[in-house]
């Protein structure tokens, strides 16, 4: 079972690892965001380091509005199992 934490604004955060293209894994703390069911959004700066791969550009919409997306091919461990599923990662 996945243990985590809430926000001041009931945000829920729980620890995921990021799995770079070199094996090494990176514990990062994720939000669950309940209307967002596509893909893991990480901030491009954190993307860097983990070497992973290019796979296409995405147009989708926010509660900004509209935004285009990079979206790359990764690995998470999630509550202590590789999660194979989780194909796309999508950056901004």
């Amino acid at each position: 079972m996945i243990q985590g934490t809430f926000g001041s604004r009931g945000e829920l955060f729980f620890e995921i690892d990021l799995i770079a293209a070199d094996g090494l894994n990176l514990t990062v703390e994720a939000m669950l965001d309940t209307g967002f069911t596509e893909f893991l959004a990480i901030n491009k700066q954190d993307l860097d380091g983990l070497d992973w791969q290019f796979i296409r550009q995405n147009e989708m919409i926010t509660a900004q509005g509209e935004s285009t997306f990079d979206v790359y091919a990764g690995k998470i461990l999630l509550d202590i199992s590789e999660n194979p599923q989780m194909p796309s990662i999508a950056t901004f």
